[in-house]
């Protein structure tokens, strides 16, 4: 998927769908109406863009994921690493700590996963 990039409206409008999903299209264009203050074009508009997108899809007019929120944000995430630190997880973990500072309990869960990673591999 080469497209990644959503708009804070659209982050929106893709979060409403992850938590309701599957819906009808019909009852999306509701839910962004009373969520988002949408007309049922304006829906319709940004449901086309991110279906083609690949991100969602609109089956004989019921809406759901094509990719998970899980499998999104992973994806964002690696796409990120690998633009803005060369693929090199190390530069960007060293780029955020020289500024936040990790608590205990986020280092214990970095670690854990890091001893599942050498198990695994």
């Amino acid at each position: 998927m080469e497209d990644l990039k959503l708009g804070a409206v659209e982050e929106k409008f893709a979060e409403l769908i992850w938590a309701h999903e599957p819906l009808s299209s019909r009852e999306l264009a509701e839910l962004c109406r009373g969520e988002l203050n949408w007309k049922r074009p304006t829906t319709y508009t940004v449901l086309r863009k991110l279906c083609e997108k690949g991100i969602f899809q609109n089956v004989n007019g019921t809406v759901s994921s094509r990719i998970s929120r899980g499998d999104f944000l992973a994806m964002r995430g690696e796409r990120f690493v690998s633009e803005s630190y060369g693929g090199s997880l190390p530069a960007f973990v060293a780029a955020f700590t020289s500024r936040n500072r990790l608590t205990a309990e986020e280092a214990d869960a970095i670690q854990k996963l890091i001893d599942e990673a050498r198990r695994e591999g």
